[in-house]
């Protein structure tokens, strides 16, 4: 017998009846011959942390510029403190770890630099727009290992395509994410970029813990650690309650989760001093985009991989960047190089 066959037994005998198996996934588009030792779901958390998409996380904003300060989150360390809360959520509730772990790593791999400036971008200058969270599809589908992808399951697919935020409901509870562990992915996700922006705001100075309103502290806590416990255990508690139909919350938390959104978009994401830096980021990728368009040469000179269609390949290279390489780009397109007088002899 394999490891890997072991590890399948093991799931069935210690895993939830409905948390998603791994000898029972719906496969890859692509059939492959089963690794002796690791799971389904476990080659597809390792495919993403070797490709190069989840390493240039590293270098991308999640809302302060990635060069701002070493101690603000970037994408990557948003990405992992995802994985964490949501890998907690699902052992508490006997679920598929792995196929987790692997949807949390995988789910912003097609994060533009700058975050969501870059994001609104590319939406702006893009025919058909520009999402994210469909451009992480489109990275592991097809844009990694030049053209082939990194082929994974269905499962990981759905759950990294099916995550996305913003002034809306907390959960879209009509985009219906397939499994369980997708759906605990989805609200970590939330739970995430609430506890971490709220931190990184104390820090920038942007806000004090006066600022906050009385009820989300009594409610959330006062410490980044009391946030995270409240949340996971609601989670956990409301899905139990709700006999594992769905990954929920309570309607309370919800509330206060809408509460906290409306007062970070109004104190931090608004902020005069993010917003300046949001338009001149929002205007380098924009710039970026109408250079490389009428530039077809230049364009393949950097970006190797074509789709066949040049405006696509156009926003596949430019969300592919990281900041840094994005303003060193734009600078060595757009900024006058320095130069010197000749010295004549009279």
């Amino acid at each position: 017998m394999t490891i890997r066959r072991q590890l399948e037994i093991n799931e069935s005998k210690s895993l939830s009846r409905f948390a998603s198996l791994s000898a029972d996934t719906k496969g890859r588009l692509r059939k492959e011959k089963k690794c002796n030792i690791r799971t389904e779901y476990q080659r597809d958390r390792d495919r993403i942390i070797h490709s190069k998409s989840f390493r240039r996380l590293k270098d991308k904003t999640q809302v302060f510029l990635a060069p701002y300060g070493d101690h603000f989150r970037t994408r990557l360390t948003h990405v992992l403190e995802v994985s964490q809360i949501a890998r907690t959520i699902s052992r508490s509730l006997n679920l598929n770890e792995d196929l987790t772990e692997a949807i949390s790593l995988g789910h912003d791999l097609g994060h533009t630099p700058f975050g969501h400036a870059g994001e609104q971008a590319l939406d702006f200058v893009h025919p058909g727009g520009f999402k994210h969270y469909l451009h992480s599809l489109r990275i592991v589908e097809l844009l990694e290992k030049n053209g082939r992808g990194l082929n994974l399951t269905l499962e990981v697919k759905d759950g990294i395509s099916k995550h996305s935020k913003g002034r809306g409901p907390i959960v879209n509870k009509k985009i219906r994410i397939i499994t369980l562990e997708g759906q605990v992915v989805r609200y970590s996700d939330i739970f995430a970029y609430f506890t971490h922006d709220l931190d990184d705001a104390m820090r920038s100075s942007l806000i004090r813990k006066k600022d906050i309103p009385v009820k989300l502290l009594r409610f959330f806590g006062d410490t980044h650690s009391e946030r995270i416990d409240k949340v996971v255990l609601d989670t956990i508690k409301s899905t139990t309650k709700n006999s594992y139909k769905s990954v929920i919350i309570t309607k309370e938390l919800e509330l206060h989760l809408r509460h906290m959104r409306d007062f970070l978009f109004e104190k931090v994401y608004y902020q005069t001093k993010i917003r300046d830096n949001f338009e001149k980021a929002k205007q380098v990728l924009i710039d970026l985009y109408n250079f490389f368009l009428v530039n077809e040469k230049k364009l393949g000179e950097l970006y190797k991989f074509k789709s066949g269609n040049h405006q696509d390949d156009c926003r596949d290279f430019i969300a592919g960047m990281t900041d840094i390489f994005a303003l060193e780009i734009h600078r060595s397109i757009f900024t006058p190089k320095k130069w010197s007088f000749v010295d004549f002899k009279v």
